[in-house]
C-alpha cells in the first residue's frame, strides 16, 4: 500500500464542507468501509472534545461570541493538541486517519469572519500535517440550512446563518489544492459514499 513512499506512513484523509453536507456521516462510513476491508482506520474530528474544542463549541452557539482572533487561537491550540495526540502518532503507525473537518474549515469559517484564509493556512501548515486527500462536499447554503432544520430539528447556530454560510462557501470554492476532490453533496447517501470511496481507492493504490 505504501510502496511508492520512502517511509512507511499512513494516509491522511480529511472530509470538509459547510454544515449540513453530511460530512460526519461520510467520514464515519469511509472509516467503517476501510476497517471492513482490513485497513487500520482511525476516525477523528475537529473541534475535538478537549478543553479548547469545548470552548469553541460554546462560542459557536453563544450570544456573546468570541472574536475571530480569539476563536482562531482556540482552533490552533485544539489542533496542535489533536495533531500531537492523535493524527501524527496514527500516521506514524501506518494507519489511515479520517478527520471530519481540519484547517480548511478554519480558513473558510474564520475567513468568512474577516480573517485572511491564506494567513490561516500558513500558520496551520507550520505544525499540522498536510492531508493526502481532501473530500470537499459541496452544497448550496440554502439547502444546507434546510437540512440542518429538518434533520436536526434545530435552528442553525451562529456558524450556520445563510449570509455567513455563503461567505464560507466562497472560501471553499477558491481552494485549489491538488489534494481536493469536490463531491456533490446532493447525491443520495450511497452514491455519495461510492463517489468518495473511488477517490480513497485511488489514493490507496498510489494513483
Amino acid at each position: 500500500m505504501n510502496s511508492h513512499r520512502h517511509t512507511p506512513r499512513g494516509f491522511f484523509i480529511v472530509v470538509e464542507g459547510i454544515d449540513g453536507t453530511g460530512k460526519t456521516t461520510l467520514a464515519r462510513n469511509i472509516s467503517r468501509r476501510l476497517e471492513s476491508r482490513g485497513f487500520p482506520a482511525v476516525f477523528t474530528y475537529e473541534p475535538t472534545d478537549g478543553p479548547w474544542g469545548k470552548m469553541l463549541r460554546r462560542s459557536f452557539s453563544a450570544p456573546g461570541r468570541l472574536t475571530p482572533e480569539e476563536e482562531l487561537d482556540l482552533f490552533l491550540k485544539d489542533r496542535k493538541d489533536h495533531v500531537k495526540k492523535v493524527v501524527s502518532p496514527s500516521l506514524e503507525q501506518g494507519k489511515i486517519v479520517i478527520c471530519d473537518r481540519y484547517y480548511f474549515s478554519t480558513m473558510a469559517y474564520q475567513g468568512a469572519r474577516g480573517l485572511n484564509p491564506e494567513e490561516i493556512r500558513k500558520t496551520n501548515e507550520m505544525f499540522a500535517p498536510i492531508p493526502d486527500l481532501v473530500l470537499l462536499l459541496e452544497l448550496d447554503p440554502e439547502a444546507a440550512i434546510q437540512r440542518i432544520r429538518e434533520n436536526r430539528g434545530q435552528l442553525p447556530d451562529n456558524f450556520e446563518q445563510l449570509e455567513y454560510l455563503k461567505r464560507v462557501t466562497r472560501v471553499f470554492k477558491d481552494l485549489s489544492d491538488q489534494s481536493i476532490a469536490r463531491i456533490d453533496a446532493e447525491l443520495p447517501p450511497q452514491e455519495l459514499l461510492n463517489s468518495a470511496w473511488q477517490r480513497v481507492s485511488d489514493l490507496l493504490v498510489g494513483e
